[in-house]
């Protein structure tokens, strides 16, 4: 593929054919992160995801800027020290990633280098998309419901070794012959060091305590992201705060740990294993 050489990513797709690769689709570009589907001759296709580092930033247009422009982004210079972070960032990112591989339902990472410019690794390709796609064109009841399973038992691994994702929501989870597979380590953080600014929010996948310590959210912010993202798919429709008005479209079996991850305070949420174990059972409920 080629893009016009004042797209902010064509510099990225250069410098990666110079060194080998041939890429054969954009997937997203961002201010943080290039990723593509490329290979070398003679291999097959992974996803690659280059961290940006140019100079350039991207923004969206403020509501009254967008009349008079031609789509709803523009591009500002990055100073060094932006650049230095972004950098920074990625290469916990791929750090988190590289720790993690080898888990069950957590997209693994294949290989990485360090380049002058930016940096880069690999992960192999999912064949099913990601959840969104899932919801909107496909309503499976039980395949969801263990494709939500299989999320929640990555990410109780992740929580064994140390992280929490912080992250949780329909792009990041992809599908691979049926099966729920986290991705996209950005946000995550390691247990042992506070990380990211203290305030972030609001978003509907967040829990409550972003607001106020997004840098030191545990586990337990997980299990509300993905209670979140449960009620989104069976109630077609987000949890509303002072009571939830679709509980009946839960489960029986799911229903009390689903109001319970849903809790405003960390304390009161279930263990991610408790919660992924009502998700199977929830599946086998719904077969029948």
């Amino acid at each position: 593929m080629n893009l016009h050489p004042l797209h902010p990513a064509a510099w990225v797709l250069d410098q990666l054919r110079s060194d080998g690769w041939q890429v054969s689709d954009l997937l997203a570009f961002t201010r943080a992160s290039t990723l593509v589907t490329a290979h070398r001759d003679g291999q097959q296709s992974v996803v690659l995801k280059a961290g940006f580092g140019s100079n350039h930033v991207l923004a969206e247009l403020s509501a009254d800027q967008r009349p008079a422009a031609y789509g709803f982004y523009w591009y500002a210079q990055m100073s060094e020290a932006e650049r230095a972070l972004a950098r920074e960032d990625f290469r916990h990112e791929t750090d988190l990633t590289q720790a993690v591989s080898g888990a069950d339902h957590v997209v693994p990472l294949l290989d990485q280098a360090q380049g002058e410019r930016f940096d880069w690794y690999t992960m192999p390709l999912c064949d099913g998309g990601n959840f969104r796609t899932f919801m909107t064109s496909y309503k499976d009841t039980d395949e969801g419901l263990n494709i939500l399973a299989d999320v929640g038992d990555g990410l109780a691994t992740l929580h064994q070794r140390g992280i929490v994702h912080r992250d949780v929501y329909q792009e990041n989870i992809l599908i691979h012959q049926g099966r729920g597979m986290i991705t996209d380590l950005g946000a995550a953080r390691r247990l042992s060091a506070e990380r990211g600014p203290e305030h972030r929010g609001p978003e509907v996948h967040w829990p409550p305590e972003y607001i106020t310590g997004y840098h030191q959210a545990g586990p337990a912010a997980d299990v509300f992201s993905l209670g979140v993202l449960i009620y989104r798919y069976l109630c077609a429709d987000i949890p509303r705060l002072g009571g939830h008005a679709n509980l009946a479209l839960i489960p029986a079996v799911l229903r009390t740990l689903l109001v319970a991850a849903l809790a405003d305070q960390p304390g009161d949420r279930p263990g991610m294993d408790d919660l992924a174990a009502a998700l199977r059972t929830a599946a086998r409920t719904a077969r029948y």
